[in-house]
């Protein structure tokens, strides 16, 4: 009805006339208005404010896709989201479909989508009054803040303009929230109609998308899963390639397309070939923090396996550690984590940057971030005394609060690295008494296992294992057969004998399950076992259940990587071995690295018979008294105190019990001492402190 008027309002504005509208071929007089109505309302605002909006015309001129959104149970037709008009040859002429005005201020075609707010969720691309960045941020702020999918998409109501890279961010959070291993927990979110606008509208204006925005909208699109022979994944990888033929992209756009293309097509990609061809052309030390970091991810995702681009990653680590300083949270715990996933126990130097540039950040790392940082500082064995002067001051304040895995790691970190922190193991422990019953198996034996392996026993030590008693009690069957039998050693380390638990351990079925899991009876399961039953039978000796039966035992718990005890310092050793010598009178008089008929390794054992006359190491009879020398380095100790660590402690409990006089020769104490009758006179006051040393 409106063609007539239009045509005589175009005239009047003099946009077209009759001789052009006669050299329009027959059946595209209405399109052709149309385009001229987008012009008539472009020169008078008035109109395109009152606002005149029609569906699109079904037949050969419109070729956009409609959408169906339900309201009210009802079936509505949307007009096509995309207002930049699809170009058709028309004769001579190119004729430009317009689909849908409204009552919005009008913009040229670009790359930047525009949020309408009726009743549909309709978006469209414009070139003009593009967010500024203050803008940009605020909307990445508040795009984080989003706990669900539902409330990103209230969020995208209520924006007046969004740039494409936003519009790219919002699928990105959306995947964030959804994502669950290879799949969506809630796959219906894909039918949502704002996801559906926003898609189509990337899908029909792909071309007009800027680098950054386009494939940020690919990797997305990966990260939820669409279908990669759809419509808008195939027009988005297209575009892409077009514009990989160029050589234009920057680092870091490559990297991302690399990690959609990754995801898409797997290592084998042609694409992905074509992309490391041209960050190899690049040298690193050009690149921008961004560029690097970019880098990094991309090559963590399995591109850089098995030693490939060496001399790629080389460089990079020459660059990275001139700039840790300039680092934020996420990219110390992402550049951290690729290290780790490369395994690159070459790039040392960068490691300990990136440490103490973590320094700076422990308070504003993320429970993740600060989960990775932990983990890596873990893989790589370094730790740095001002960081663990940060961790001090920070965990009181989140152990409560972080996540469970956080606080877990936490713990772990400062188990593995042998550093025993009053300060956060109290913090730990208070925090576990109230949080534990929401924390998996896994992570409770993780936590208790830390305090086990240094030997420590909170304030509120009665508390804690009391849970642990009753996580036991309640949840005895989620535990995998290897984790309930760390819980269970970790407990004996400090002296809490969960004996209620170990009979079923010693159960035919648990031993069964035990070798069925994972590489099955290794070294060091047999030997848990082992201690754990003789520590039932050497300080309970009320306990009366099953027995181990004697092909699950080791004969000795020392052996090579992990082990129930420290090997002793070789050097330490020697020193006390030539003191010993000077002290006894010759070297027969000793046994030296003595493995005993209950499993322990002593450095040095002494005889002496009922009067108290040292014995040949040789002799067997007429033996009253054994002392048993413990030559304990550094390592049999804390890192930051001399308290011997679990397994030592044990150790030198269960000699005591077993009838040795356990004789303790610290390392802290023996190299003060500076010549050989200082040395003699200690090992003398040690050994035999009530007897007058003779002079040979």
């Amino acid at each position: 009805n409106h063609v007539g008027w239009l045509r005589q309002h175009l005239r009047c504005h003099r946009l077209c006339d009759p001789v052009q509208l006669s050299e329009c071929p027959a059946g595209s007089e209405e399109s052709w208005c149309r385009v001229m109505a987008l012009k008539l309302i472009q020169r008078c605002p008035l109109l395109g404010q009152i606002g005149i909006q029609r569906y699109p015309p079904v037949g050969p001129v419109c070729t956009t896709r409609l959408l169906s959104i339900s309201s009210q149970g009802l079936p509505l037709r949307v007009a096509c989201l995309c207002t930049s008009a699809i170009r058709r040859q028309c004769s001579k002429h190119i004729i430009r479909s317009l689909t849908t005005i409204v009552k919005e201020p009008s913009f040229v075609a670009s790359s930047s989508v525009g949020l309408h707010r009726d009743s549909g969720p309709r978006f469209r691309l414009t070139q003009l009054h593009r967010p500024t960045a203050a803008e940009e941020q605020a909307f990445q702020q508040r795009l984080g803040s989003c706990s669900s999918s539902r409330q990103v998409f209230t969020l995208l109501r209520t924006v007046e303009i969004i740039s494409d890279t936003m519009a790219a961010a919002a699928l990105h959070r959306v995947a964030d929230l959804e994502q669950e291993g290879n799949s969506l927990k809630d796959p219906t979110v894909l039918e949502k109609d704002t996801i559906r606008a926003l898609c189509f509208q990337l899908e029909q204006d792909s071309g007009r998308l800027t680098n950054d925005g386009l494939i940020s909208a690919l990797l997305a699109c990966t990260r939820l899963f669409l279908d990669p022979w759809s419509t808008l994944m195939v027009r988005l990888v297209s575009e892409s390639q077009e514009r990989l033929d160029r050589g234009q992209m920057s680092v870091g756009q490559l990297c991302t397309l690399g990690q959609a293309m990754l995801a898409l097509e797997g290592p084998g990609c042609v694409m992905l070939e074509q992309v490391m061809e041209q960050i190899q052309k690049q040298k690193p030390a050009t690149w921008s923090l961004s560029d690097l970091v970019a880098a990094y991810r991309f090559l963590q995702g399995g591109v850089a396996e098995d030693g490939k681009f060496r001399n790629l990653l080389n460089a990079m680590h020459t660059h990275a550690v001139t700039v840790t300083s300039r680092m934020d949270p996420p990219a110390v715990s992402g550049l951290l984590s690729a290290l780790v996933t490369l395994n690159q126990t070459q790039a040392m130097p960068l490691v300990i940057g990136l440490c103490k540039q973590a320094v700076r950040h422990v308070p504003h790392f993320t429970d993740e971030e600060l989960t990775i940082v932990l983990g890596a500082l873990m893989h790589f064995g370094h730790s740095d005394y001002y960081f663990v002067e940060a961790m001090e001051r920070y965990v009181p304040s989140m152990a409560f609060t972080s996540h469970p895995e956080t606080v877990t790691k936490v713990a772990q970190f400062f188990g593995r690295r042998n550093i025993l922190s009053p300060t956060v193991f109290d913090a730990v422990a208070e925090s576990f008494v109230y949080r534990a019953d929401n924390y998996s198996t896994s992570q409770v034996a993780r936590q208790i296992m830390a305090f086990g392996k240094l030997g420590y026993l909170p304030p509120n030590a009665g508390e804690v294992f009391r849970k642990v008693e009753t996580i036991l009690r309640t949840r005895f069957a989620h535990f995998q057969p290897r984790t309930l039998l760390n819980l269970l050693h970790s407990c004996t380390l400090v002296e809490r004998f969960p004996v209620n638990f170990v009979s079923k351990v010693f159960s035919s079925y648990f031993l069964q399950q035990l070798q069925d899991q994972g590489t099955g009876m290794d070294r060091i399961v047999l030997a848990q076992l082992t201690q754990l039953y003789m520590t039932l039978k050497l300080e309970c000796p009320f306990y009366e259940g099953p027995r181990l039966l004697p092909k699950y035992r080791v004969k000795s718990f020392l052996m090579s990587g992990r082990s129930l005890e420290t090997p002793v310092d070789a050097h330490l050793y020697n020193s006390v071995k030539n003191g010993l010598v000077d002290l006894l009178g010759a070297r027969l008089y000793f046994g030296s690295k003595v493995l005993t008929p209950y499993c322990y390794t002593l450095d040095v054992e002494i005889k002496l018979d009922e009067e108290g006359y040292v014995l040949p190491a040789s002799h067997t009879d007429e033996v009253y008294k054994r002392i048993a020398l413990c030559i304990d380095g550094q390592k049999r100790f804390t890192t930051n105190t001399r308290q011997l660590l679990g397994k030592e402690a044990i150790k030198q409990r269960h000699l005591r019990l077993l009838g040795y006089e356990v004789v303790q020769i610290p390392y802290y104490e023996f190299e003060k001492l500076q010549n050989k009758t200082s040395v003699v006179e200690y090992l003398h006051q040690r050994i035999f402190p009530h007897t007058y040393r003779l002079s040979w």
